[in-house]
Parts: C-alpha cells; sequence; structure tokens
C-alpha cells in the first residue's frame, strides 16, 4: 500500500504562482487597480522566493513589474489562456506518493458551475507540458472529481479540515455521499480522519464556504479562525457555532487544539449595497514569512497581523492591501498557490 503525504501550506516550498488578471476577465472594470493589487503581491513574494505567474500577455506583466527587476531573477512567466485569477482554486493540488513527488489534477468548475472556467480548468497540465516542473514530478489525472484548494487545509499529519456546505454541494460531486467523498479523500491524501465543519460563511462568498475564508491549520496544533463579537451582526450565530465546533475538535494526538481568533473584518460592500467577504483568514504561509491581506482598516488590520505573529512566532508577517480582491468575492489565498519544495524547477 502506498504511503501519501498531503504536505501542510508550511513544508518547504519551492514557488508560488499567481495567474494574472486581464481585460477579457471579470476585472475588466477595474483592470488598473486589481493589477497594481496584484503587482504589490507579487514584489512579496518574488523578494522571498520563486514566483510562477500564469498570464496571457508575457510583456505586458513584465512591463508591469519593470520596478522590481532586482527580483526578476525569481520570476517565470507562463503564457496561458486564462478565464480568472484565482490560482489556489484552479491549480493542481501537490502531494507525495511513497516519496515521489506528484500533482494531483481534479476537475475545476467554476465553483458548482457558477462561473466559466473552460480555461482555468486546463492550466495545470499546460503547466506540465511547458515543463516548469522538475523532472521527477508526476502529473496526475484526477479530472474525475471536482475540487478547488481553497476547500482544504492539511496538517501534514493525515488531517484534512474542510466545510460541509462546499465538499457536499450538488454541483460539484452529487454521485457521492458524505460517506463517499470521506473515503475517496482519505485514499488519495492518505489521510487518516476528515473534520467537517458544518457551520460557518460569509456574505457575498462564491465559493459555498471555502474553508481558506473561514479556518487555518498554522501547524499541526493550531487554527486560526474568524470570530465576531457583534451579536447583531448577519454573521454572528454561524460564526459562533464553528467556533463552538472547532472548540470540540482535537488534533492528531488527540489534544484540543490551540485556537486564535482572528477579527472579522469590518463590513465592506460593493456597488450595489451588496456585502464584499472580507476576511483575515486568507493568509498565505511562504517559507519565512506569512503574507495577510488587509482591508484599509488600521486597526482590525494590525489585529489580525499580531493575532498571527503569536500562530508563526518566527515568520515575518507581512500586511498586502487585498481591499481591491473583494471586488470579486476573493483574498489573498484565494488567488496563490504553493509548490512544496522541488517540485518547481
Amino acid at each position: 500500500m502506498s504511503r501519501i503525504l498531503f504536505p501542510a501550506e508550511w513544508h518547504p516550498q519551492s514557488a508560488i504562482q499567481l495567474t494574472w488578471p486581464h481585460y477579457q476577465s471579470d476585472w475588466g472594470y477595474m483592470i488598473k487597480e486589481v493589477t497594481q493589487c496584484f503587482s504589490n503581491l507579487a514584489f512579496e513574494i518574488m523578494k522571498r522566493q520563486k514566483l510562477v505567474i500564469v498570464c496571457r500577455e508575457a510583456e505586458s506583466v513584465k512591463y508591469e513589474l519593470e520596478k522590481y527587476k532586482e527580483y526578476h531573477h525569481n520570476l517565470v512567466l507562463i503564457e496561458l489562456p486564462t478565464n480568472d485569477t484565482w490560482a489556489r482554486d484552479h491549480s493542481g493540488i501537490s502531494v507525495f506518493i511513497d516519496r515521489k513527488k506528484c500533482i494531483y489534477d481534479f476537475t475545476f468548475n467554476g465553483w458548482g458551475l457558477k462561473f466559466p472556467s473552460e480555461y482555468d480548468n486546463q492550466i495545470t497540465r499546460g503547466l506540465y507540458a511547458r515543463k516548469i516542473f522538475d523532472e521527477s514530478v508526476e502529473l496526475i489525472n484526477r479530472k474525475n472529481f471536482v475540487l478547488e484548494g481553497g476547500a482544504v487545509e492539511s496538517d501534514g499529519k493525515g488531517t484534512l479540515l474542510t466545510t460541509s456546505e462546499c465538499l457536499l454541494s450538488p454541483n460539484r460531486n452529487s454521485y457521492l455521499s458524505k460517506e463517499g467523498i470521506e473515503s475517496y479523500l482519505k485514499e488519495i491524501f492518505g489521510l487518516e480522519r476528515v473534520l467537517w465543519l458544518d457551520h460557518g460563511y460569509l456574505a457575498g462568498d462564491d465559493t459555498d464556504s471555502h474553508i481558506d475564508t473561514l479556518a487555518r491549520f498554522c501547524d499541526e496544533n493550531t487554527i486560526a479562525y474568524v470570530k465576531i463579537d457583534n451579536e447583531q451582526d448577519e454573521h454572528y450565530d454561524a460564526l459562533k457555532k464553528m467556533e463552538d465546533q472547532l472548540a470540540t475538535f482535537v488534533d492528531y494526538q488527540g489534544k484540543p487544539y490551540n485556537l486564535i481568533p482572528l477579527p472579522m473584518a469590518s463590513p465592506v460592500f460593493d456597488e450595489d449595497n451588496q456585502r464584499l467577504p472580507a476576511t483575515y483568514a486568507n493568509f498565505l504561509i511562504m517559507n519565512n514569512a506569512v503574507l495577510v491581506p488587509f482591508y484599509n482598516d488600521k486597526e482590525k488590520d494590525e489585529l489580525a497581523k499580531k493575532q498571527l505573529q503569536k500562530a508563526f512566532p518566527s515568520k515575518e508577517i507581512v500586511g498586502v492591501d487585498c481591499s481591491t480582491l473583494i471586488y470579486q468575492h476573493g483574498s489573498l489565498h484565494c488567488v496563490t498557490m504553493q509548490y512544496p519544495e522541488g517540485f518547481v524547477k
């Protein structure tokens, strides 16, 4: 029987992937603002480790990043057709099978057939064909199953954290029961157990409550999660039930998790007065830093940074303004995907 490791996000990394916005995407109406946000994010990644950018036009991206030329030794540009920018969800998911480096290529169907995804669903095999991965990496076809990277959290010790609302949604894998989905995940990821969060949501979220908007592993014993104190807020009941359920979970050693609350971001609304899903749980763990989304709220931003420093005492906590990203209902973790050490050339 094969030994499979689904590495945690803090596993040593070789690169981070971004998928660049363009005029033909949903970002067309605010392309200048979102390009600036992506440029800032690219800078924070490039100066620390390798960055792979999937884009429609490499020269235009290179132009946008010209001011960061001293870090271009860490930049890899790959031209591929794309629908959108949410690399966390359309990218492959890295695993080790008997220590062999493998990338699972799942189906991405626009979060349950909500949005076009015919190009994004082909990005992983496109990157593999362009040979950006090490020759030792094997691409494994998992197109029989719909799964987004933002839907699953691994502790690297055989535990998966996810939400029942997302993984059990009817437009993803309706041919499987909850037991069938859990059994499949255990088989392909080498899991001992799956922790299902049954509560928690964010208004304006298109993902059916991805786990990376609500609760995140920081290490094998620690979970950071969104907490709200305002009982008048529409999220209060669901997030309180989520907190209560998290308190019942135990880690892989059978001990209660160290739970670190993150502030609920102040309400942000779009031009139609619809609330947007701003969340501090959408942070990215890198080799020596954690990038945390900021939302132009100095008090809440600094509190989130302070709380995450408790979770990652040895890493630099870096805030990146993501107030633009939430206008398309996502944030920092949603637009990035990490690859473990040895995966990217």
